[in-house]
């Protein structure tokens, strides 16, 4: 990987694909307000597989703390329910036909605290993905500087720029959990 341009747009890639996967991380936290890709990590067992909730139905916001799936098939009513209830998101369904509510109850504080504390935690492993790519970026660097791709000043100067671009979303990242925590604490 001696072309210097690919691995700038392979690095940049990389590092900005581990701040989109922290955002979409962050859309899976519960606010105290509804959102459908608070149910995006919900996966319903539906005709023998595991399959993400908006596979089998659609999920809309009608009022601001409730969210609902209308269910296309009836037979999947119950695993669309049991799916949520087992999903860890402290939600609880109730069935009306083949659509199911789910309200959105009030955080307590407690429970703010540990989101932020799941949210910190997202934002440390996006901080490592970052990290692994410059670790791995500068690895591939000194072996093409080693096998004589590359002179040892364009070495320093690349090295250099992929420091600033680790700097760049390490400051996206924490900009990004600053935000999130003050959307979890506002009451």
């Amino acid at each position: 990987m001696s072309d210097i341009n690919g691995m700038r747009k392979d690095i940049d890639h990389k590092m900005s694909r581990a701040v989109e996967v922290l955002h979409e991380e962050f859309g899976g936290l519960r606010t105290g307000r509804a959102a459908t890709s608070l149910l995006d990590p919900v996966q319903v067992t539906a005709y023998g597989a595991a399959m993400p909730l908006n596979q089998v139905g659609s999920v809309s916001v009608p009022e601001p703390r409730m969210l609902a799936v209308q269910v296309w098939d009836k037979v999947n009513v119950k695993a669309v329910e049991k799916a949520i209830i087992d999903s860890g998101l402290g939600l609880n369904p109730a069935v009306d036909g083949t659509m199911v509510r789910i309200p959105i109850p009030a955080l307590t504080e407690e429970r703010r605290q540990e989101l932020v504390k799941i949210a910190g935690k997202y934002a440390e492993d996006a901080k490592i993905a970052v990290r692994n790519v410059r670790r791995n970026a500068l690895d591939d660097l000194k072996k093409a500087e080693k096998d004589g791709d590359i002179p040892q000043d364009a070495l320093r100067g690349f090295s250099d720029e992929v420091q600033a671009l680790t700097d760049q979303y390490t400051n996206a990242i924490d900009e990004a959990f600053s935000h999130k925590e003050q959307e979890i604490m506002q009451v």
